[in-house]
């Protein structure tokens, strides 16, 4: 089985160092969109098929495999079935919450998301948000979810500016994804989790894979790796709802069954595989 092909030569050279040196490889994905499928229940966003076994192959070949996302970190880990993936972190709200071998630990939630959590439903009503709109309570974040809307386009652009006015009084900012925005405290970003993450394993190269914007911070994470002297390779799993996001990648597969693909053909190549 040959080594994935990168469609630039820096990702390529990091694919070539993960492989050269495994044990210093650190693999991290986000869940929503490219583990799992988005779906309109976010209560319902299970991994695609084989996404937790190339994940446990994977976690037996590298040093380190993880997940990072938006999610509390035990959703991620029961939706997807990550449980029993040997030596996963999962870094959930953006790297606040940390679950590794069943436990989870967690920062204290600023005192501006219990502000927003308290103004939201009237502003919504203010604004008449159309009927679908929803509110997803993270715990140290809130997500508004415009998808099941009869426009979620339209209902999308209503709530921007509103939400973003409403997360700045609060001291916290307004982060846009594909069809959702959410209002979180400032510093909490999945490039800042990834970045730490290389750090205290001491990773000598460095692969993401993401879907939204969101992860663009994290994409840019390893940019300033691959600056810095650490090889490494961002993956995008594409959506027709963030077709920007492909410029930025190195490797570019079709939505979760590629990533899924894309971990199965990596775990064949490494030693061991």
């Amino acid at each position: 089985m040959p080594l994935p092909r990168a469609r630039t030569a820096e990702g390529q050279a990091g694919l070539a160092a993960m492989a050269a040196d495994p044990a210093h490889a650190l693999l991290a994905t986000d869940y929503d969109g490219t583990l799992a499928p988005i779906v309109a229940d976010p209560a319902t966003a299970v991994a695609a098929p084989g996404a937790a076994a190339a994940l446990a192959r994977l976690a037996g070949l590298v040093g380190t495999v993880a997940v990072i996302t938006g999610r509390p970190a035990l959703e991620a880990v029961s939706l997807g079935g990550l449980a029993h993936v040997p030596g996963l972190i999962v870094l959930g709200h953006y790297g606040a919450q940390r679950w590794q071998s069943g436990v989870l630990s967690e920062a204290s939630v600023p005192a501006g998301v219990q502000a927003v959590r308290e103004a939201l439903p009237g502003l919504l009503a203010e604004l008449a948000a159309p009927e679908g709109t929803t509110v997803e309570d993270k715990g140290t974040a809130l997500a508004v979810h415009t998808r099941r809307t009869a426009d979620p386009a339209a209902t999308f652009a209503l709530l921007r500016e509103p939400l973003g006015r409403l997360a700045t009084s609060a001291a916290l900012t307004l982060e846009p994804g594909r069809l959702v925005l959410e209002l979180r405290p400032p510093g909490t970003d999945k490039g800042t989790a990834l970045r730490e993450l290389v750090a205290e394993r001491a990773a000598r190269s460095a692969m993401f894979c993401g879907d939204d914007l969101g992860d663009l911070t994290a994409f840019a994470t390893i940019r300033r790796l691959r600056a810095d002297g650490v090889p490494g390779c961002v993956v995008v799993s594409e959506s027709r709802e963030t077709p920007e996001l492909a410029e930025a990648a190195d490797i570019v597969v079709d939505g979760p069954p590629g990533i899924v693909r894309l971990l199965a053909e990596l775990a064949d190549y490494l030693p061991g595989g």
